[in-house]
């Protein structure tokens, strides 16, 4: 029961996340960086910005990478994450190992307004400081990377992706705890009364 009630508000998040996306894409950047986040939806009193603007971190509980690529590159970012699903199914270290177990990639089977095919990486649970990078995963885990495959992802990509931090706001399938009451003002007393 609990896969499936994850199961319904995953496909619930993506369907407004590929709305988001495809209001909020901003026309194609010459020689933007493809993993530069757009937008970080966190607090800046509890997230410090990584050194790195390319990184992707995540501080809560549940990330999300929003992903356009262009429909001539589709087959090189899928070959992409073939490789590295690959090698992190063979991967020992611990934080790899424990990124590799939360994170699912979804292809939406529509495409955006420009037609770029989109990607959803979801992390739930996110690991706390490991970076999502799937270039970096690729630099770090496979040895005889071939040349031309970084060249071609790092190509695929329609506009730079989008990193959100996700944070609980409601449980549709529970009733919503009541607020608390503000406290009272306090009441003046009149003269004489």
């Amino acid at each position: 029961m609990a896969s499936r009630d994850a199961g319904l508000s995953v496909s619930f998040l993506l369907s407004a996340l590929l709305g988001l996306l495809q209001a909020a894409a901003p026309p194609p950047a010459q020689n933007a960086s493809p993993s530069q986040p757009t937008a970080q939806n966190a607090s800046p009193a509890v997230v410090t910005p990584p050194a790195d603007p390319g990184a992707a971190y995540f501080t809560a509980d549940v990330g999300i990478l929003l992903v356009a690529i262009k429909p001539a590159a589709v087959g090189d970012y899928e070959t992409v994450i073939q490789t590295v699903q690959e090698a992190l199914a063979k991967d020992t270290d611990p934080d790899r190992v424990a990124a590799a177990k939360g994170w699912h990639v979804y292809k939406a089977a529509e495409n955006d307004a420009k037609g770029n095919a989109l990607y959803i990486h979801v992390m739930q649970p996110t690991v706390k400081g490991f970076d999502y990078r799937l270039s970096l995963l690729l630099d770090e885990l496979i040895k005889d990377l071939a040349p031309q495959l970084l060249v071609r992802y790092q190509e695929a990509f329609a506009v730079p992706s989008t990193r959100l931090n996700l944070t609980e706001f409601a449980n549709m399938s529970m009733a919503p705890v009541p607020a608390a009451a503000p406290p009272a003002a306090p009441t003046e007393k009149k003269p004489g009364g």
